[in-house]
């Protein structure tokens, strides 16, 4: 036998299998950090306070929604978690600032490009008032969004950032004029005499930050957007420039915040550290040099554990909230006592933790493909010994015979060997069609043999483990991956991924998902495990006559955004939901999904002429005695609903 590894997992029987089988084969406890379980049916229950008696059953919601002609895809928000992640955040900051006896106070501001819609940006503000939590802009349109959302708000900061136009910049000193607590990041040396020229035309002094282009490396996918090469930021030699500008106008006072951008998903905790201490240095050296400094903004990059293995890995992060809080704070602490200067607000902008946990992706599955369904019947091995078949067709049927648990590595060389020498014969035009079916039917039927034979051995041969992957279903599933999971397509981000009913019930079968678009790359084969990826998930098999459901976790940060229009799949339903104060849940919002009219429009189709259109030829039809009035009318009828139906699919 070939050199092998210990086989994962155990066999359990079906009857024996329970919930907290599915508990950790899904590693639920691990990326769910107590927002998500499994109740005693079976289904995925969300816990938007991680408090286990104040729970919301998944598979109960979208039922739920069915009876209000809501059929998934869908996102489900639950307002309860984006309140709970903002207390936590203030919570675990706040104790650090007690724990290091610092001398100043916390406030994060979420950056609204990490989940720009509407509802979202206005809980988030809404639930972080308490707080004194702001909002970061990183565009002109997010800004003139956000200075309508803050209107009495004096006191709640709002940062600017990303590159910046005349207008861009007029708006910001405008919203000073009115009353905002608002500082434009100089992210090059251009902006800063905007900046000026237009606080000057409106008699405004404001608030100026100047972003830093730190030495310390990123870490992770986004390691580059620190460094010497960063996209924004101001090198040292121009901030000391900036100085000079302002204190030749007499507006050193001005400058009042120091801003760094580490990274997005910073995995490892040593990358933080480094920019953290990096950054104070520089605030505690602008301070002594005369600058007005009231604040010190760390940036984003504070992770989401989407695989649960508290790694330092691309998908999580290899520290905790608690620990990321402590070493912001006792960092600028430990620089500002041994310079004996003030300590700052410490600000950050950590939108993905923040957004990333509140939101659920939930599609049902439309079929799926097996290629161990192909079958061989004991009668039909007979029949083909008696027959007179070319050699690589008699060689597989010799291959699936003589199968068993002394030589499995050996019948499945012989079934590879033997099907590549039958698709050649194919080729060459020496092998019938019927022929080329049978050894196909054979090959399948073999390795299905010898995968199931492999799983009652200790240890798995590395060739027969593959053969996990190779035979798995394929689920198709009624979303896109473009649309709904563009980070899964673009960047090889692992989201959780899992049933969110039947979890009473061993899931037997191992599969890939396949999205609903007409492209190779609309898939999902890579999952989370606290070993390694897996390139398979567990399933259920699938019941005639009855829906099953997966969901996607983890999608609250950056998703809906980035989505695209690819074989127009628009954008899927959206459901607020609610846990209500006397138990149960109620729907606060619901933002129906796009229309195939509506996403038609977004490509320029001029959609007041396409049903006129058809029209037409239905007319042409009846006056050529193709179809008669009644038929030209049911077409007209079905076209006019599907153009107002869902984009996406209805069984």
């Amino acid at each position: 036998m070939a050199a092998g590894k210990k086989r994962e997992g155990t066999t359990v029987p079906p009857s024996a299998w329970t919930v907290e089988d599915s508990l950790e084969l899904f590693q639920v406890p691990a990326w769910g950090k107590g927002y998500f379980s499994i109740n005693a049916a079976g289904h995925v229950v969300v816990r938007p306070d991680t408090t286990a008696d104040r729970e919301i059953d998944l598979h109960e919601v979208v039922q739920g929604l069915s009876e209000r002609d809501l059929r998934t895809p869908v996102v489900v928000r639950f307002s309860g978690i984006l309140a709970h992640r903002l207390k936590r955040l203030h919570d675990v900051f706040a104790q650090a600032i007690v724990e290091n006896e610092y001398r100043n106070k916390y406030a994060a501001v979420f950056p609204i490009k990490v989940n720009q819609q509407r509802l979202v940006v206005e809980e988030v503000y809404r639930y972080g008032k308490e707080y004194g939590f702001g909002l970061e802009v990183g565009s002109k349109p997010e800004l003139l969004a956000v200075m309508a959302m803050t209107e009495d708000s004096p006191d709640r900061l709002i940062v600017c950032n990303g590159f910046k136009d005349s207008s861009y910049i007029e708006a910001v000193i405008l919203a000073t004029k009115l009353g905002r607590t608002i500082i434009p990041v100089v992210e090059n040396f251009a902006e800063l005499a905007l900046i000026l020229n237009h606080a000057a035309t409106h008699a405004v002094r404001p608030k100026i930050g100047v972003r830093v282009k730190l030495a310390s490396e990123g870490s992770g996918r986004w390691r580059e957007s620190a460094g010497d090469r960063s996209k924004f930021g101001l090198f040292v030699t121009e901030i000391l420039e900036m100085l000079k500008v302002l204190r030749e106008r007499d507006m050193l006072d001005c400058l009042q915040l120091v801003h760094c951008h580490p990274g997005s998903q910073l995995q490892d905790i040593r990358r933080v550290k480094e920019a953290i201490n990096e950054l104070a240095h520089v605030y505690a050296e602008l301070k002594q040099l005369g600058a007005g400094l009231q604040y010190i903004d760390v940036g984003g990059g504070l992770g989401v554990d989407y695989d649960g293995s508290a790694s330092n890995f691309p998908s999580s992060m290899n520290y905790t909230l608690v620990e990321y809080a402590n070493d912001v704070v006792y960092r600028i602490a430990s620089v500002c006592n041994a310079r004996n200067i003030e300590h700052p607000m410490i600000v950050s902008e950590s939108g993905r933790a923040i957004a990333a946990h509140h939101s659920v992706l939930i599609f049902d599955v439309l079929g799926h493909s097996a290629l161990d369904g192909f079958t061989v019947l004991p009668g039909d091995i007979d029949k083909l010994a008696r027959a007179s078949l070319p050699q690589p067709v008699q060689d597989l049927a010799d291959a699936f015979r003589s199968t068993n648990p002394r030589r499995l590595v050996e019948s499945y060389h012989d079934a590879v060997t033997a099907r590549d020498e039958a698709l050649q014969m194919f080729k060459l035009g020496l092998l019938s069609l019927e022929h080329r079916g049978l050894a196909e039917r054979l090959y399948w039927a073999t390795c299905t043999k010898v995968r199931d034979a492999a799983r009652k051995l200790d240890e798995v041969p590395d060739e027969l483990a593959e053969l996990e992957g190779i035979l798995s279903d394929t689920y198709f599933c009624n979303f896109s991956v473009f649309q709904s999971l563009p980070d899964s397509w673009a960047i090889d981000q692992l989201f959780p991924v899992m049933p969110i009913h039947r979890l009473d019930e061993q899931p037997v079968r191992k599969a890939v998902l396949a999205d609903i678009t007409c492209d190779s790359d609309g898939k999902i084969d890579r999952f989370v495990s606290l070993r390694d990826t897996k390139r398979t998930l567990e399933v259920h098999p699938l019941r005639k006559d009855e829906d099953y459901f997966l969901a996607v976790f983890l999608v609250g940060a950056y998703q809906e955004t980035l989505g695209d229009l690819h074989n127009l799949f628009g954008d899927t339903h959206v459901v607020h939901i609610r846990l209500h104060e006397e138990g149960g849940w109620w729907i606060e919002e619901i933002v129906k999904g796009d229309t195939a009219n509506r996403v038609l429009e977004y490509m320029e189709y001029d959609v007041a002429e396409l049903y006129p259109a058809l029209a037409r030829d239905c007319e042409r039809a009846v006056r050529d005695n193709r179809m008669t009035v009644a038929e030209g009318q049911a077409i007209k009828r079905f076209y006019e609903n599907e153009l107002n139906g869902y984009a996406y699919l209805e069984p």
